[in-house]
């Protein structure tokens, strides 16, 4: 089990992260095969045919624009916010929240914990304490010891995994509507009855450690990525590797995993998710049975952590490394994020993402790969789901005899014409449209709108801004999206990232 990693260069981070795993464009590895995972959208193609007759001309644009209305029509409704009565949201009176997104399509369901805890809240020195107790979570309890959850759920032919970020960790299965019940009370089960001994600690931290060796320091774009982070984030956490650092994780041990499991791990830190072929009384009537029993545990104070001083400088980090064979470029500003932004500047920002770099309509790739064939990729994400500020980045690769400065170059110009000329309305309306469509075909997967809910309700959003989020996408104007552009990406304090290969041509002076 393990969190998502997300890849430098290659599209968005699921966040954040975030993580967001199922926000198109963000590639992840699933913890359980290491796959990297995208969900995009494919627009239906509509072919038209030209027949040079006045009358059918006219009659085929009053069609279209009948036809338009229609589309509109259809759009907004299902753009409009998920109904109360498809959607609900109740507290435990331990104070565990629950969420039950039902959708009858197919008769499975999907069941995930968030915990309201990340690699950010660790406790100093103690990097990695989340996601190695992410694995112990496995260790089984007293009533069930290890290895007996994972098989109930292979027996009944479900699927089970978990993942942790910086703001919070996950557990997720994937059943039968008929073993919801049977996975409630595993799961609850090891919410406070996880049995703990030196001789399950041990072993489970050789694997995070070479966990750690396999995923990072086997991948140059996994380390680039570190730096970069450890040099975006001069004091906040998030600089911090989810996973950790090599040498604070050789030395967790079975007194940090439990410490860490007592503080955090209770109904009242945790919210409960469950989409598929339910309804919203009987997931009710099943997490008071099973979750519902569990006593509250501890108030926990505010999720205060330490904040980014005022950034005033440009930084360059540069990886040369023999295993690298196509150079990369990526640069990163520290910025808003749901959890912290004023009223849509975060929706401004994802708009600006999109319009700059999101897929093949971009900005950065119809310029650098379709016009000045300079790149051979090239985008921009903003990782928007997060309780602390957040980062926006943009990335490309040279193509041919291009330099690695020339694709720099040349994003930066992309930039300085949103920045001081804007952007145009047509370019505004297509950018939400495939925005907002993204967030429909996340519709389409039980665990991405289970993701999409748990993540916002982990970082400080409430079920209403989540089924709102289409309709705050479709208010934002084109002023703002210049103004964040402008507020946010300043060259004067951005972090620049190289990854080369050893003695490249095309590395030139990281150094201007």
């Amino acid at each position: 089990m393990s969190e998502p990693f997300f890849m430098p260069g290659s599209g968005p981070a699921p966040g954040h992260p975030t993580a967001e795993p199922w926000r198109r464009r963000k590639r992840w590895y699933s913890p359980s095969d290491g796959r990297a995972g995208t969900a995009r959208s494919h627009l239906p193609q509509r072919s038209t045919s030209h027949d040079g007759v006045c009358s059918r001309i006219c009659a085929f644009v009053l069609c279209m624009v009948a036809l338009q209305f229609l589309m509109t029509s259809a759009m907004a409704a299902d753009e409009s916010p998920l109904r109360e009565a498809e959607v609900a949201n109740f507290m435990l009176g331990n104070g565990m929240e629950v969420v039950v997104i039902p959708d009858h399509r197919a008769p499975i369901v999907t069941q995930m914990i968030w915990y309201k805890v990340g690699n950010a809240d660790e406790p100093p020195g103690k990097s990695g304490i989340a996601h190695f107790l992410e694995h112990l979570m496995f260790k089984g309890t007293k009533k069930h010891p290890s290895g007996e959850f994972s098989a109930k759920i292979a027996e009944i032919g479900g699927e089970e995994n978990a993942f942790t970020g910086s703001d919070y960790t996950a557990y997720h299965q994937t059943v039968t509507p008929e073993s919801l019940k049977t996975i409630m009370e595993f799961e609850a089960d090891r919410m406070r009855h996880l049995v703990l001994t030196d001789a399950v600690i041990v072993p489970e931290r050789d694997v995070i450690l070479e966990e750690r060796r396999w995923r990072v320091e086997n991948s140059p774009e996994q380390l680039l990525e570190e730096e970069m982070q450890a040099t975006l984030y001069q004091n906040h956490p998030y600089r911090i590797p989810t996973i950790g650092w090599m040498h604070e994780m050789e030395q967790l041990n079975r007194e940090d995993a439990l410490k860490f499991y007592d503080r955090y791990y209770a109904p009242n830190n945790a919210i409960l998710v469950v989409a598929g072929d339910v309804d919203a009384g009987r997931v009710r009537r099943l997490a008071d049975e099973t979750f519902g029993t569990l006593p509250r545990g501890p108030d926990l104070p505010a999720r205060v952590r330490p904040q980014e001083p005022e950034q005033n400088t440009k930084r360059i980090v540069a990886l040369t490394d023999p295993r690298v064979t196509v150079p990369s470029f990526q640069k990163s500003w520290v910025t808003t994020s749901y959890g912290t932004a004023e009223q849509g500047e975060a929706e401004a920002l994802d708009i600006l993402s999109e319009i700059l770099g999101g897929g093949t309509r971009s900005r950065i790739y119809q310029e650098l790969v379709v016009k000045q064939a300079i790149a051979s990729s090239g985008g921009a994400y903003f990782n928007g789901r997060s309780l602390d500020p957040s980062s926006f980045t943009v990335f490309g690769s040279p193509r041919g005899e291009a330099k690695i400065e020339e694709v720099e170059d040349a994003i930066d110009a992309e930039i300085r014409k949103i920045i001081e000329f804007g952007i145009t309305d047509v370019e505004l309306e297509k950018a939400k449209n495939r925005f907002v469509r993204s967030i429909i075909f996340a519709r389409d997967s039980q665990s991405g709108m289970a993701g999409i809910y748990g993540a916002a309700l982990a970082t400080g959003d409430t079920a209403h801004d989540v089924e709102a989020w289409p309709l705050r996408i479709r208010a934002v104007k084109a002023a703002e999206v210049q103004a964040a552009a402008r507020k946010y990406l300043s060259p004067d304090r951005s972090v620049a990232g190289y990854l080369l290969p050893r003695e490249s041509a095309t590395s030139g002076d990281k150094s201007r």
